[in-house]
């Protein structure tokens, strides 16, 4: 039978597809990700790892996933690990991705939201075991792996008992300029060598010094390479303290990593790493050496940090948990040797990098700014409580449609200024248990202050524009200042992962961050602070000017603006006071932020003995007015005077 056209063409196709360029690429770095199905009992990590180069297996059933092979060149592993150990949940099924990075020799295994490391990041061997092609297919199974792909290239839609993956050897330093270059050609070791002098490439660079008896200190700087400043070397002293805290005629390897993605640990956008430097004895990177004598110096070159941005010298301590490794500041001082420069003192030994802060942002004069807050909420509280008594002995003897108003205003601020003032100290103390009640009666609390401010500028524009029209009754203002803001914190609360304990990062110390009750660092919290705190004040703050304007367009051509301006001014301006002072956290930008921050936290702090400044300024004049009906502390004396006015008209 002649073969038909159609299968001619497809033969074709085959060839071209066998014959392109791309077919041959190297594929420097594995990531192989599915859904393991498995059963609702106990569940296990299983490993088994060698060296070489052969084969890595992927093998998952009813209650194991195991992870066997030869790929690495150093890391050697044996071990079966409960889920419970490594603080998994076991659930009906559970997403994974398996990380193989052969230029840093690491192993990852990201699992039920947590990176696992199975293989330390070492630096640059002999060999490496990449090009991993995928092998045959096993059966279809109930419990297994299903959904499995290599990076987006889906491998089976079914479920495998298990996937295959064949290696193959080739030279390390070839993979390292294919990478850099993004070619999909493996060099020779000739020109390899030829082009080491040219280019510039992302593997660690590898140093060796023996610890003899003689040794007095040695200074060991990572290599560059043509093109390269000298300005962005490392540069790390070994002191002689080290030669007695190792054993004899030991060799301490010292690795300068400049490709910090697999370093990067969880989903953490708060922190960037500069160029990282292992330092360890022989090959022996899970064990530290700690408590020197002497401190190790690592001198970082790096690009320039601005001032609004923390930096902080840390330590990969692989002993504390081996699975989840986290960057930690314990061991290390940091000294700020400029703009480009941080010199770290580490009394141990383990992987080591300056990480900087990007967001949130941290905040310069924490303590000053603290020592503020307490201040000024201590003495708005004591403040409100003075006027409260002051408003409620004055309605005794006055029927004034504001006083209700002005004590609902003076109790939302004492609520919030009593929280503010304790919320650090409920942090530290209650921990998140107590934050996640203390957080939604201060968000109550703001919203509540921020309404009633509201209504205290509304009111005061009913009383003198609407002339002719009847205020509403107390209980309405109640109901809309104590009672309505209760329902978005209901609803934020019934959301959940709104409120919880906040950490606010000093700049001078991010080690030590002030702990408050607030809304938590997430995109949840984010959204419910724009809906809610950041929209009422913007509404606040606009209306309130747009009212002012119209009540000074209605009254300054009459006589008694001419005669009271400054009556005027007292009651507007203090009563737009309450709102613009948190409306400066829209001017917080370079280079105004310290002098914004200072002014904002000082305004808002005091807003309580501001509220009480102004009855005493309105008091003060009207005894120096001798009664005058505008020298009133009450709105509704200048609605009494504007109809008097109009009356005369």
């Amino acid at each position: 039978m002649e073969p038909r056209p159609a299968d001619q063409l497809r033969t074709v196709f085959f060839f071209i597809v066998l014959l392109s360029p791309g077919s041959c690429d190297n594929d420097l770095y594995l990531e192989f990700c599915g859904t393991w199905y498995h059963g609702r009992g106990p569940l296990s990590l299983n490993l088994n790892l060698s060296t070489g180069c052969d084969a890595i297996t992927i093998l998952a059933n009813e209650s194991s996933l195991s992870i066997s092979g030869k790929i690495t060149s150093q890391c050697q592993r044996e071990e079966v690990l409960p889920f419970k150990q490594l603080g998994l949940d076991s659930q009906e099924d559970s997403d994974f991705c398996l990380y193989w990075e052969p230029l840093l020799d690491q192993l990852k295994l990201q699992i039920g939201g947590k990176n696992l490391t199975l293989c330390w990041p070492a630096s640059l061997q002999d060999s490496c075991c990449t090009d991993l092609s995928y092998g045959p297919k096993t059966p279809v199974v109930q419990y297994g792996i299903g959904k499995g792909r290599v990076w987006t290239d889906n491998l089976s839609t079914e479920v495998h008992s298990s996937y295959m993956f064949g290696g193959q050897s080739i030279n390390c330093m070839a993979l390292c300029y294919q990478a850099t270059e993004g070619s999909a050609h493996v060099n020779t070791p000739q020109e390899t060598t030829l082009k080491s002098q040219n280019i510039k490439h992302p593997c660690a660079h590898r140093s060796e010094v023996e610890l003899k008896e003689d040794l007095g200190g040695y200074n060991v700087t990572s290599p560059t390479t043509a093109g390269e400043s000298s300005e962005s070397t490392t540069t790390v002293h070994l002191p002689p303290a080290l030669k007695h805290a190792a054993k004899p005629k030991s060799k301490v390897v010292l690795s300068f990593f400049t490709n910090n993605s697999m370093f990067q640990v969880g989903n953490n956008e708060t922190w960037t790493l500069n160029n990282v430097v292992g330092i360890t004895v022989g090959n022996k990177a899970n064990e530290v050496i700690k408590d020197l004598s002497e401190p190790i110096r690592i001198g970082f070159h790096h690009d320039v940090i601005p001032k609004m941005y923390s930096r902080k010298c840390v330590s990969w301590d692989t002993r504390e948990d081996p699975w989840q490794v986290n960057w930690l500041v314990d061991g290390c001082e940091t000294r700020q040797g400029g703009a480009n420069h941080t010199e770290c003192l580490c009394n141990h030994l383990t992987y080591f990098t300056v990480l900087v802060q990007l967001k949130p942002r941290p905040v310069r004069h924490l303590l000053a700014l603290t020592v503020i807050t307490y201040l000024g909420c201590a003495i708005s509280l004591i403040s409100c409580v003075v006027l409260i008594i002051f408003l409620c002995r004055k309605r005794r003897r006055s029927d004034e449609q504001s006083i209700p108003i002005h004590m609902g205003l003076a109790g939302s601020l004492a609520l919030l200024s009593l929280l503010f003032f304790f919320t650090g100290v409920l942090a530290n103390v209650g921990g998140e248990i107590m934050c996640a009640w203390v957080g939604p009666a201060l968000h109550y609390a703001l919203l509540s202050s921020l309404t009633w401010m509201g209504i205290e500028v509304f009111h005061t524009f009913w009383l003198v524009y609407m002339v002719f029209s009847l205020s509403p009754e107390p209980y309405i203002w109640n109901l809309v200042g104590f009672v309505v803001p209760v329902v978005p914190v209901i609803i934020l609360v019934s959301v959940g992962d709104i409120y919880g304990l906040r950490e606010v990062v000093q700049s001078d110390d991010i080690s030590n961050p002030y702990r408050m009750c607030w809304m938590k660092v997430t995109h949840k919290a984010m959204l419910a602070h724009y809906f809610t705190n950041m929209t009422i004040l913007t509404i606040m703050v606009l209306s309130g000017f747009v009212m002012l304007f119209l009540v000074y367009k209605k009254i300054r051509i009459r006589d008694e603006w001419r005669q009271n301006r400054v009556a005027f001014l007292s009651i507007w301006g203090l009563s737009c006071l309450f709102g613009t002072t948190w409306g400066l956290t829209f001017l917080d930008f370079e280079p105004l932020s310290d002098f914004i921050l200072f002014l904002s936290c000082i305004l808002n702090a005091f807003q309580g003995f501001l509220l009480m400044l102004r009855f005493c300024m309105l008091d003060w004049m009207r005894k120096q007015a001798g009664g005058s009906p505008l020298g009133s502390t009450s709105s509704g004396s200048t609605r009494q005077h504007m109809l008097q006015a109009s009356e005369r008209r």
